[in-house]
């Protein structure tokens, strides 16, 4: 699967950014760092114009579940930009956004204390 080329594909910016979000709200969790970076690679990738991730680095770096939405979303993009909203709209409900318990986990319980 070639993942050059794909910031060209969508059908607005609004449709690219989407996308973007979509990669880093809901796949890319910075719990996971060595997965995460290469999550935010393709992200960028969707957004400019360049090269910044290759299918093997993804496939080595990336969850299997994970990486299928990529493949999904890659396919999408290559197919038509009706595709990639299709999508999205299944993809949202099937991937919720990730919640980073990194700086409010240790503070549970202690909001509104002084």
């Amino acid at each position: 699967m070639n993942l050059t080329g794909l910031s060209e594909m969508f059908r607005d910016d609004s449709q690219r950014r989407r996308a973007g979000w979509f990669v880093h709200q809901r796949l890319a969790d910075d719990r996971k760092q060595q997965e995460c970076r290469y999550l935010m690679r393709f992200c960028w990738q969707l957004l400019t114009p360049g090269h910044n991730v290759t299918e093997q680095e993804l496939a080595e770096h990336v969850d299997p579940v994970k990486l299928a939405a990529v493949h999904g979303l890659v396919t999408a993009i290559m197919t038509s930009p009706d595709e990639v909203d299709e999508w999205l709209a299944v993809a949202d409900i099937e991937y919720p956004v990730i919640q980073d318990r990194g700086s409010w986990g240790d503070r549970e319980g202690q909001i509104g204390l002084t």
